[in-house]
């Protein structure tokens, strides 16, 4: 799979040189290209993804530490009220030069170790994947609206915040039980 050096999480790291110790920062304003979701909280497709990036060539490829902020769209996971709120999702990865991927092969090292690495692509690293997932995993799963959010009335739906502390529906018995309960009120009668 070739690069397209246009894409913006595409990253060239020419100007960075493969001398270990340079280092140089990037700062970028993505699109989502597709919706980062979970159950209840997604980041929809096309938001804005601001992308803080320090890029620092090591003996190994070339390091990259940032983070991707935005805003995520939720309900609350008790009374299902909408929410947006921001979040910041850190991330660091290493990203092998390609002839290492090449070497490797050639002298039996484990495939199973390569597929877990990212590589570049020439001069080229490609950050959508591993910004999918830091965002990912950084989406709350059970978002609240408020951290004591009651919730939604069991028995009519209501929202409890806003029906009050008067809202209520009465003792109700479970109809399986009211044998018990005419035994108990009653124990003469058999």
């Amino acid at each position: 799979m070739t690069l397209e050096p246009r894409d913006p999480f595409v990253v060239d790291t020419r100007p960075l040189g493969r001398q270990p110790g340079s280092m140089r920062t990037v700062d970028r304003l993505v699109a989502a290209p597709e919706a980062y979701s979970t159950a209840m909280a997604s980041v929809p497709e096309g938001s804005e993804i601001a992308l803080d990036l320090r890029l620092e060539a090591v003996m190994e490829g070339v390091l990259v530490t940032g983070t991707a902020g935005g805003r995520v769209t939720a309900e609350c996971s008790r009374c299902l009220d909408p929410l947006s709120e921001d979040f910041e999702a850190e991330f660091q990865e290493l990203y092998r030069y390609s002839d290492e991927s090449a070497e490797a092969a050639e002298s039996g090292g484990d495939a199973s170790d390569e597929d877990e690495d990212y590589y570049l692509e020439g001069d080229l690293l490609d950050l959508g994947p591993v910004v999918r997932d830091a965002v990912v995993l950084t989406l709350p799963l059970s978002p609240l609206c408020e951290p004591d959010c009651p919730g939604l009335c069991a028995d009519c739906g209501a929202k409890i915040a806003d029906a009050g502390p008067e809202h209520g529906h009465g003792e109700r018995i479970d109809p399986r039980w009211e044998a018990l309960r005419t035994l108990a009120e009653d124990p003469g009668e058999r």
